[in-house]
C-alpha cells in the first residue's frame, strides 16, 4: 500500500461502523449502502489536513477494472471531505470484496467525465437529483489500478 500512517475513523458513527465490518468480513457484510441493495467499495486516502489515513464507503461503479469517485455530497453546495485529500495525494486503496488493492485517482472532464457520470447514474439514480441541486459540476475521479 504506499500509504501509510496513522488511521482516524470517521466521526460518522454508522461509516466507521460500515468500514469496519466491511474490511473485518472482506466484504461480506456492510457491501451495500445502508440496506439499499446498491454495492459500495471502502476507500482509503490520506488526510490532506491531518496526515492520518482515512476510510469512507462510495457507491461501486466501476467498469473493466476501473472505478469512478464520485464527490457528490447529496447535492450539497461544497465538495465532501474526501476532495482535497485525494487532490492532495491521489494514491488511494480500494477494497471492492475481500482484498484492498493501490490506485491512482485523478479528476477527469469532458466526455470521459460523461461517461462515468452515465455509469454512475445507472447505478445511483438520485446521482442525476444532487447534480441538479447545487451550481457546482460535480467532481469524479477515476481510479486506477497500479500494479
Amino acid at each position: 500500500m504506499p500509504l501509510s500512517g496513522e488511521y482516524e475513523p470517521s466521526t460518522w458513527d454508522w461509516v466507521a461502523e460500515q468500514v469496519e465490518t466491511y474490511e473485518r468480513t472482506g466484504g461480506a457484510e456492510a457491501n451495500t449502502l445502508r440496506d439499499t441493495g446498491i454495492p459500495i467499495i471502502i476507500v482509503t486516502c490520506l488526510g490532506a489536513s491531518s496526515g492520518k489515513l482515512r476510510k469512507f464507503a462510495l457507491m461501486r461503479v466501476e467498469h473493466d477494472g476501473e472505478y469512478a469517485l464520485i464527490a457528490s455530497k447529496g447535492g450539497a453546495p461544497e465538495h465532501p471531505g474526501w476532495y482535497n485529500n485525494l487532490v492532495a495525494e491521489p494514491m488511494v486503496e480500494i477494497q471492492d470484496g475481500p482484498e484492498p488493492h493501490d490506485y491512482t485517482t485523478e479528476i477527469i472532464t469532458g466526455d470521459e467525465r460523461q461517461t462515468w457520470w452515465d455509469r454512475g447514474v445507472a447505478v445511483y439514480p438520485p446521482y442525476a437529483e444532487y447534480q441538479e441541486k447545487t451550481d457546482r459540476e460535480i467532481p469524479v475521479f477515476l481510479a486506477r489500478r497500479i500494479d
